[in-house]
């Protein structure tokens, strides 16, 4: 039975996925075929090949093709003869649930088809993101900004820092001043830093801009080798007093190891982008949760609490 084959949250994405009578056909690979006699000839049918009824309603060979693409991987690779299959069951026991509810007038029912609009404006919403973003991510498109924001660049900076973070201000200038007499820095570390790292100098490794606190970041890499800062660096885990012992440049990342995040990052975009121009054709209003009207001050930022 598929119920067993197949995982809980994958047989309710099923359930789920929109009645259409007729998927559009799938455009990844299909499983791979691995025993002959398959599909009749050996070859997939055509996507609007009827292979089945149920109450009237024909299923298509696109609607396998459909959610044989959302299946997870290690389902999507088993032989196209067995997975279709079982697939088809489920796609007819999921027909016969769908007449057995509008026979009960279930389809009536105002959070039924509240749900069902609902479902009917995502996928609307969603195919119209679709559609904007299919013609501009794509291999070539990544490719080409790549090399526009990496190749031949440098990459990121990274610098070799250690660090002793005490509770004041106070205590941070009396570490200053007794390295500025001389003091070891991995022995006051030991001995005042209240960091976990303390133990060990305070040695923090090479670390990139965006891995540290922004305010400890800034007073870092604005350090030489082996210069140590002059003023106490306040965090939200204290006061830092530290040391840059390295710099160093990355090489530029290569495509491969870009590919991923930039493939995501146009994704986003795009999807900000068709947002924005849906946005430039309506008339939008906005209003209190109680349903007033807005004002001005309704939406200004709390005040920021008082420095310490």
């Amino acid at each position: 039975m598929l119920l067993k084959l197949i995982p809980g949250a994958a047989v309710a994405a099923l359930l789920c996925l929109p009645l259409t009578g007729k998927a559009q056909p799938a455009t990844d690979s299909p499983p791979a075929e691995t025993a002959p006699g398959a599909a009749a000839a050996g070859a997939e049918a055509r996507p609007d090949t009827v292979i089945a009824r149920v109450g009237g309603r024909a299923l298509h060979m696109s609607d396998l093709q459909e959610i044989a693409r959302e299946m997870p991987p290690e389902l999507r690779s088993m032989p196209r003869n067995v997975l279709y299959p079982m697939l088809l069951d489920q796609l007819i026991d999921r027909e016969a649930l769908v007449l057995a509810a509008r026979k009960e007038g279930l389809d009536k029912d105002p959070a039924v088809a509240r749900q069902m609009e609902s479902a009917a404006n995502t996928a609307l919403g969603n195919a119209l993101v679709g559609r904007s973003l299919a013609p501009s991510i794509n291999e070539a498109a990544i490719r080409a900004r790549y090399e526009k924001d990496y190749a031949g660049k440098p990459g990121e900076t990274e610098v070799h820092a250690r660090h002793i973070l005490v509770a004041s201000e106070a205590e941070a200038d009396k570490v200053i001043a007794e390295l500025k007499a001389g003091g070891d820095f991995a022995a006051l570390a030991k001995k005042y830093s209240t960091d976990p790292g303390g133990a060990q100098g305070g040695d923090l490794g090479f670390f990139k801009k965006g891995d540290m606190l922004p305010e400890f970041s800034a007073a870092a890499f604005a350090l030489q080798p082996n210069q140590i800062s002059d003023k106490p660096v306040h965090t939200q885990y204290g006061w830092h007093v530290i040391q840059v012992l390295e710099v160093k440049q990355d090489p530029a990342p290569t495509f491969a190891q870009m590919h991923d995040e930039l493939r995501q990052k146009m994704i986003q975009e795009g999807v900000q982008k068709t947002i924005r121009e849906a946005l430039s054709g309506v008339k939008v209003e906005k209003f209190n949760l109680d349903g007033s009207p807005l004002r001005a001050t309704d939406t200004a930022e709390p005040p920021a609490p008082p420095a310490k």
